[in-house]
Parts: structure tokens; sequence; C-alpha cells
């Protein structure tokens, strides 16, 4: 009875299973499909002919596993499936016109690998390594594989494809809805194999490379597009400098190459790589990055839709080690060397990073320098300027009050200068004609200084009768005082022999005498009295008292001409 009633239930499922509804799979099961990704469908359930729609519209695929590569927005609706025209419930695929969290990137070399050989893939994050994970997925089957940590937030992924024609790597925070960007890998038997960069993003170069296994030495390669050639050259490479939506197709290469660095003799050879799809996309939209002042950067993203409204900024420091700055806003301050990057957060996804903005705090620091050395170069130059300037106006002041000093001590009759003596208290000047009653001389005089006697009388040259030519001249020097009660004073010309100051036409200072008696030139040759030669007239004789009291001497610098 159990036997009849296990081979019942047998049956019951197998018929359920024929007569089942199929329903569509996707994998590998990402939390969310970003534009450029992998994606396979597959129909289960049984049944022949099996057919795809996509929004109703039908799809050229009639497998049981629909593989789309490097998706688009394009590619988002509902997809459905029939197996011998039993439809499948629809499922919906939303494709994200933004990136993944972390980035997984492929080594140089390309997605295409010999059969039995591997790569090293790079993981970069935004922290600490010990929560993420990767996956593989080969042959409709996934697998965990081991991240090696290579530093703080970067580690290394090997990647073999153990004998599957085709395989996805993709990484993922444990709970959480972070992953990498998927990158997929595909095994050739082929000695030759084309080398894409994989996806190519509109109006970006494109380079494809025709290679050789094992280092061979490409002489001659023939570039296909949908089985058509388009090029030929002496080298390994094709580059489209940028490339649209019109070079999507299925490419292919033939190279002529030798093994020449194992032997000079080595035989030519000609191969053909497999042929894949090369699919141009618009990505999606990147932020851009610009300079408001040396140290403050904005980042931007006008293609974004307004989810995006918080940025993420990212430092590499010159050991290439990248970090996520602790910063949100639309604008940051920076300070330290290195590379700055940044890109617009939109909650599920994010914009392509921006452009990169290279910052040296030394050369900032030094053009500051350089602005305030030039800068106090210049106050310095226009201090000294002014320093000088004030000098030279401070000394054209003091010689014109110098000047003026001179010019209102002094009146000139016939030419001559006098300059002011100093001034002493009590003192009593008489100008020269001044004992006759006749005005002051327009020659002027000079003063001269007082002793610290109580009683000093001071007269001057030619004080008598009609001004002589002495007085008329105004020049005369100061005479001596001796330690006798009284002093007589001469004149030059007084003595046998001329002095030199005589020749000259100065006065000499006489020695004092208790007499104090006056005579004029030449007074002993016999000249009538008041008549001396020379035209010099007698001065008066006046009983005075005068004090010990050095005079100081009177300048002659001018008179030597006019006396003689």
């Amino acid at each position: 009875m159990k036997g009849f009633l296990l081979t019942l239930s047998v049956l019951l499922a197998f018929t359920r299973e024929n007569n089942g509804k199929p329903n569509v799979i996707r994998t590998p099961r990402y939390p969310s499909v970003y534009v450029g990704d992998d994606v396979s469908l597959k129909c289960n359930g049984k049944g022949e002919p099996i057919k795809w729609t996509l929004n109703g519209r039908a799809l050229s695929q009639n497998n049981s596993l629909l593989t789309l590569t490097t998706v688009t927005t394009a590619n988002s609706g509902e997809y459905i499936c029939k197996r011998n025209a039993v439809e499948s419930d629809a499922h919906n695929l939303t494709v994200l016109e933004l990136e993944a969290y972390a980035q997984l990137s492929l080594p140089p070399g390309g997605a295409v690998i010999p059969r039995g050989e591997a790569r090293v893939l790079t993981l970069q994050v935004d922290e600490e390594l010990d929560k993420w994970k990767c996956f593989a997925f080969r042959d409709n089957a996934g697998f965990v594989i081991q991240i090696m940590p290579d530093r703080m937030n970067v580690g290394r992924v090997y990647a073999d494809l153990q004998n599957a024609k085709r395989a996805t790597f993709w990484c993922k925070k444990s709970a959480s809805n972070h992953r990498s960007n998927v990158v997929t890998m595909m095994m050739t038997d082929s000695m030759v194999m084309l080398e894409p960069a994989t996806p190519v993003l509109k109006e970006q170069a494109l380079t494809l490379r025709c290679a050789a296994w094992g280092g061979g030495k490409v002489e001659q390669a023939i570039f296909y597009k949908n089985d058509k050639p388009f090029y030929t050259g002496g080298n390994d490479k094709y580059t489209i400098p940028s490339a649209t939506e019109s070079d999507n197709g299925q490419y292919k290469c033939q190279a002529i190459y030798r093994f020449s660095h194992i032997s000079t003799d080595a035989a030519s050879k000609t191969h053909e790589s497999d042929s894949q799809q090369i699919k141009v996309i618009d990505g999606p939209p990147a932020a851009l990055l610009v300079t408001n002042y040396e140290t403050e950067l904005e980042c931007s993203c006008a293609a974004c839709n307004a989810d995006c409204r918080t940025y993420q900024w990212h430092h590499t420091d010159i050991s290439n080690t990248r970090k996520r700055l602790d910063n949100a806003d639309k604008t940051i301050h920076i300070d330290e060397d290195g590379s700055y990057t940044c890109r617009a957060d939109c909650g599920n996804g994010f914009s392509r990073f921006s452009n990169v903005h290279n910052f040296k705090a030394g050369a900032v620091d030094g053009g500051g320098t350089v602005v305030v050395i030039l800068i106090a170069i210049v106050i310095i130059f226009l201090g000294l300027i002014f320093i000088v300037m004030a000098v030279i106006i401070r000394r054209r002041h003091r010689n014109r009050a110098t000047v003026q000093v001179k010019d209102d001590g002094k009146k000139d009759k016939s030419g001559g200068d006098y300059e002011q003596i100093g001034l002493t208290d009590k003192g009593i000047y008489h100008t020269l004609a001044e004992a006759s009653g006749q005005e002051k001389a327009e020659g002027g005089y000079e003063a001269l200084k007082k002793t610290d006697d109580d009683k000093a009388v001071y007269h001057t040259l030619g004080g008598v009768k009609e001004p002589s030519e002495a007085q008329g001249q105004g020049g005369y020097e100061a005479l001596k005082k001796t330690d006798e009660e009284k002093a007589v004073y001469h004149t030059l010309g007084g003595v046998n022999e001329p002095s030199e100051a005589q020749g000259q036409g100065g006065y000499e200072a006489l020695q004092n005498v208790k007499a104090q008696v006056y005579q004029t030139l030449s007074s002993g040759s016999g000249k009538p009295e008041g008549e001396a030669e020379g035209g010099y007239e007698q001065l008066p004789q006046k009983d005075v008292n005068v004090e010990e009291n050095p005079y100081e001497e009177l300048k002659a610098d001018k008179q030597k001409k006019e006396l003689q």
C-alpha cells in the first residue's frame, strides 16, 4: 500500500511539473541591478518551445537561459517566458542608472583569459574589509570566494573560471544592500584574444587589442565587426577616439604572430579570436568637481535625479591609499596633500566619480609666502622712500630757516654778509655810526656776546661823524680783552710791520690796558687828526669799565677784498 502511494505521489508531481506554470528566476541575485551589470534570467519548467517577451515585445532568444550583458535602463521592464504556450508570471527588472557602492576592477589584460588561467581582481571599499564577501557565479551556480586583504580597505580576489565558458564575480557587504559592480570573464581556447575595455562608456576612447597567447609578437592584425574587416595594421591595437552607440556589435580579430622572444627563427602563426559583443552605453551621470578657492572644493551633478541630495568625498594620499572623508556636504575645505574626488549619493546608488583634483599644501603655502614676502619688500621699500623724503624735506626746512635767520640778522649796504653772534643777557649793542646819532647803517651788524660783568659797553667801528669806508663794508673782528681793567683797542696798521690780517682787510684785537684809547689806522704817520690812512675815522673815546670777557672772533670772509 505504501509503495502504491509513493508511486502515485511521484506521478502527480510529474504531472504538475509538466502541466505547471513556468517561473522566471534572476541570477545572480543582486540586491539591486546597476547599469553595466550582467544579468541572467532562467525560465524554470518543462515544455517546448520557449519564448521570451519584454513588455509584450517578443525577443529573439528561444532557450531557457536569457543572458543580458552590460545592461542599461533599456533593459528595464517585465519579462515573461512561455513554455509550450504556458506563460510565467511577469518578472520585473529595474536597472538603476547609477553606480554600485564599491569598485571591483580587472587588472591589465582584459576579461578574456586562456583556459586554465586566472585573474586577480581588486576590491576597493570605503571601510574595513571584514564585513565583505565576494561571490562567483559559474554555470548557473554560485560560490563564495576569499578576499585577501592588501590594505585596510583594499583586497585582492583570485578569480578563475574552472572550465566554465563564462563567469561573473561580485562582492557584497553583510547585512546591507551595499555591493560592488560586476566583473564578467570569458574563457577562450584560441591562441589569440580580443581585449576590449568593458563596459564602454559613450564618448570615451575604445581601444581594441589583438593579443597572442604567451607573449607572441603580433606582426599584423585584422579587426572585424559583425564578420566584416574594418582595419588592418602592422600593430596589435586599434582605437576608436570617441565611442558611440553606432560602434555596438560583435567584434573579433585575426593575428599573424611569431614567438620571436623565444627564438629568432620562430615560425609565423595565424589565428583568429573568439567573437564577443561590445556595447557602448551612456552609463551613470558623472559628478563635477570645481575649485572655488585653493582649499575649497565643490561637488555637483546636474544630470542626477532629485534623490541625489548628499555627496561623498574621497581622498587618496601620496601612498595611494584612498579613504572616504567624513563630510556629506556639497563643499569641503582641504589641507592635506593628495588627490580628491567626489560623487553624488542618491540613496540606492551613486553617480560616477568626478574629475580628480590634485592638491599640494606646500605649493599653496609657498605661493602665500612669496606673496607675503613681496608685500613686505614693497612696504619696506615705500618706508625707505618715505624716510628719505622726510629727511630731504627736513633738511630743506632747516636750510630755509638758517637762510632766514641770516637774512633777518643783516642789512646789506654794499654786499657784505654778517652772521649773528650768540646773544647773552644784558647786552648793549650799537650799530655803526650810532654814536653820532645816525640811523643804523644799511650793512647791518652782528650781535656781540655779553660777558659776565655787570657793565660792558660795546661800540661799533666808525661811530663818529661821517661813516667811514670800513663802516660801509661792515666787516670787523672781535676785540680780545686782557686781564687789565681798562682796554685800549687799536686797528690794524698801527704798527710798523703789517700783519697778515691787515693785508686782508680784517681787524685784530689789541691788548686791553687801563686807559681805553682808540686810534685810527696810520695815526703814527703824521696824518691829520681824524683823517687816518685808508679812510678810517678816529673812534670816539669813552671811559668804560670793561671786565674780563673774551670776545668771539668776528668773521671776515667777504671783507678781505672790500678793504683792500
